[in-house]
């Protein structure tokens, strides 16, 4: 366990400096600060290998990891009990050549098959200790590009004390998704937005800022913009670069996957308090809107396009401002980590490379990520140890990999449990007025 003092509470700020600091438990509240910013820890502990017990479980590695941000902190005696409730499923390294020079992150083996599902029940398990002392019902908003939502809905269906309303953008997910985002009851409600997942994320931020809403209604948020659905994700690349570590006495180079950008910034806030964890590289579909940033210095947002990997179908990602934070300068942004586009046709090409070549059966994000290292030079991929971060399983696209890799893909006993249960959906223009009307029970 790390030996930091924890004499004074640990604060967070926000990313645009015009909200005052608060404690874990009050960001993770509020979702996002009174200024709109994204809340980000005010100094950075340092944790190197040491601190950790040699082959611990992941959730020994997120109390570790997460001891020193929950300092005087009201969850700090409760992060134990959270981390073990929250974190109970494997993330394995699954090596793919002889040398371990290659390997996969495997994060889908949660309950709704997503990476998605570390934050969503780390985050749940945290409501459930802090329920409001004044009886409200708390409202969890959450935009959704595919995998969010499902988890998030999964998470927290049927804890008392809690709503949830899942936004998602009408027609751009995969019908199995869509399946996991409308077969809920009870306290959750499914929102199929009449725009794009940019629409659904705008929204979101509309309604915390909105003062007619926030006096009726609690609110708060599970997307990434949650601080308490962010933070314990940088536990995998934990104990993953750990493990790489203690193998081989190298840093582990990770290839994200990457749209919001929140699982991209879980690695780079787990490398700034001292994991050995060298490259990070993000691999985005065609919304190039990073990429592009990283290569001219010009921030240019645009809306969403539709590709086969859509749950990283992000044009304006929020968690930039986080990486900001973190990197103010350009030059510091484009030394700390590198980024790269993927068409869909190299998605199809690789999903199918991937089961001819190591009998893997990739996802769509899965198969960009292999992209981005099929395209290093032989040098670079030869200098470092490298690991494919795997954030779904395929299952959830069956309707992409199948016909390209010429067979049935296996479903996980938990998505055929979520499929068996009746769909219930509502449609939403993307505007506040009609996001406001639902949540009051006036539409």
């Amino acid at each position: 366990m790390s030996q930091l003092p924890m004499t004074e509470p640990f604060l967070f700020r926000s990313s645009r400096g015009q909200a005052p600091p608060c404690t874990f438990s009050e960001a993770l509240l509020q979702g996002l600060a009174p200024d709109g910013g994204l809340y980000v820890p005010t100094r950075w502990p340092r944790l190197g290998p040491a601190a950790f017990t040699s082959s611990a479980p992941l959730a020994d590695v997120a109390t570790t990891l997460l001891t020193p941000f929950l300092a005087q902190d009201r969850l700090s005696g409760e992060l134990p009990a959270i981390a073990g409730e929250a974190l109970d499923f494997p993330a394995p390294l699954v090596a793919l050549d002889g040398e371990a020079r290659l390997a996969v992150l495997e994060l889908f083996h949660g309950p709704t098959a997503a990476f998605k599902d570390f934050g969503a029940r780390f985050l749940a398990a945290c409501f459930a200790r802090l329920r409001p002392g004044d009886g409200r019902t708390v409202t969890i908003l959450v935009a959704t590009s595919g995998d969010t939502g499902g988890a998030v809905a999964a998470a927290f269906h049927g804890r008392p004390g809690v709503e949830v309303a899942v936004l998602f953008p009408r027609g751009l997910v995969s019908p199995t998704q869509e399946r996991q985002l409308t077969c809920w009851d009870g306290n959750v409600r499914s929102l199929a937005v009449r725009g794009t997942f940019d629409d659904c994320q705008r929204l979101v931020k509309a309604a915390f800022l909105d003062a007619e809403l926030c006096a009726r209604r609690r609110l708060s948020s599970a997307n990434s913009i949650n601080l308490g659905r962010l933070l314990p994700q940088s536990s995998y690349y934990a104990a993953a670069s750990l493990e790489v570590w203690r193998h081989y006495g190298e840093p582990a180079s990770f290839i994200i996957p990457s749209g919001n950008l929140g699982n991209a910034l879980a690695c780079l806030w787990a490398r700034r308090l001292g994991l050995p964890i060298g490259e990070v590289l993000l691999a985005h579909n065609a919304n190039r809107t990073v990429p592009e940033f990283l290569a001219g210095g010009e921030w240019r947002p645009r809306p969403s396009v539709a590709t086969l990997a859509s749950a990283t179908d992000v044009g304006d990602p929020s968690n930039m401002e986080r990486l900001r934070a973190l990197y103010p300068q350009l030059e510091e942004l484009r030394a700390a980590l590198s980024a790269c586009s993927v068409s869909d046709e190299e998605i199809r090409d690789r999903i199918r490379a991937g089961y001819r070549e190591y009998g893997q059966i990739w996802c769509p994000h899965t198969a960009t990520a292999a992209e981005a290292w099929e395209r290093l030079s032989p040098a670079r991929r030869r200098e470092r140890r490298w690991v494919l971060v795997s954030t779904a399983h395929p299952a959830k696209f069956r309707e992409i990999v199948e016909p390209l890799i010429g067979r049935e893909v296996p479903m996980p006993p938990t998505l055929a449990r979520l499929f068996a249960r009746p769909l219930q959906c509502v449609e939403i223009d993307a505007t506040l007025a009609a996001l406001r009307a639902v949540l009051l029970g006036e539409e």
